[in-house]
């Protein structure tokens, strides 16, 4: 509809208050991406001193002791683990809650508490328990003598303790965007599908899964980069080797250089990569509904 006249005032204070809210989110983003480009005699703040990828290079060399590379593999291989398993757990989840079950609502709250206690406070409990675990293995060790306890380290590691920190704060996400979806999911679908003859496993691969495909792109973005950036949760939890961001954090206090500027737009280039292949997804996977006939969940 169009509008007679010009826009009131308060139109202006609106717009210009939520452009500065968008520069405080999103300007120290912009700030690093652009220092990162700075010339071999650049430092941290501005003026600029050159447009150059010199510190993209010598990101590439290594960070002197620090294997940031070997950190990104770690980061990366974890962040699609639990990627992979917040998309089962949630699905098979939700579903769990769809039909009903005893002690549902206990389960559901015990989830969703991750939320609200404090990460370090997660990270805290859950390296206890692994160094309780491990005090464990060592005294049977002493009990009994047995050689494959004797050199025993820690069961603390990135995918045991890190993964279960990480899906701690995954799965709750996961599990309501799955409530989101299956309230709304028309049970006529199934419904007919069970009377042309389809079995339980037929009608949730060749009916559910395709409608809520879109949703489980979602919940598998969400697992991504929640676990690619996550810190407060990991650093109790990790054993011996740290993962990127906290490899970022220690070098925060050291590297005096904008190669620490090049690790962060590279990191950030990461996670917008994820969202956009998963953004690309999503919109193929409409596109396929639309031209195979399929009908909306909604």
């Amino acid at each position: 509809m169009l509008r007679d006249g010009p826009r009131p005032l308060s139109f202006y204070l609106l717009a210009a208050f939520f452009g500065l809210f968008v520069l405080f989110l999103y300007g120290p983003t912009l700030t690093i991406l652009v220092l990162s480009f700075q010339g071999p005699q650049g430092g941290l703040t501005f003026p600029m001193n050159g447009v150059s990828t010199f510190w993209f290079s010598r990101l590439w060399a290594g960070l002197g002791v620090v294997d940031i590379w070997a950190a990104f593999r770690r980061s990366f291989a974890l962040g699609l683990v639990v990627m992979a398993l917040s998309v089962t757990l949630a699905f098979f989840a939700g579903l769990a809650f769809r039909k009903g079950f005893f002690g549902q609502g206990v389960v559901f709250y015990t989830a969703v508490a991750s939320l609200i206690v404090p990460s370090i406070v997660v990270s805290l409990g859950i390296g206890l328990e692994f160094r309780l675990l491990d005090d464990a293995v060592k005294a049977l060790a002493a009990a009994t003598g047995w050689g494959v306890l004797q050199d025993h380290g820690t069961l603390m590691g990135l995918f045991t303790s890190a993964l279960g920190a990480h899906l701690t704060w995954t799965l709750p996400f996961g599990l309501l965007i799955m409530f989101a979806v299956f309230n709304r999911f028309n049970r006529a679908y199934e419904e007919a599908a069970r009377d042309c003859g389809a079995t339980g496993p037929q009608i949730l691969a060749h009916v559910v899964v395709p409608i809520i495909l879109p949703s489980l792109v979602g919940v598998a973005l969400f697992g991504f980069t929640l676990s690619w950036d996550e810190l407060a949760r990991t650093s109790q939890a990790i054993g011996g080797r740290n993962t990127l961001p906290l490899e970022l954090q220690g070098l925060t206090t050291t590297v005096t250089t904008p190669e620490i500027y090049a690790l962060g737009t590279v990191t950030t280039g990461v996670s917008l990569a994820v969202i956009a292949l998963s953004f690309g997804a999503y919109l193929w996977l409409q596109r396929r509904r639309a031209r195979g006939g399929l009908m909306p969940g909604a």
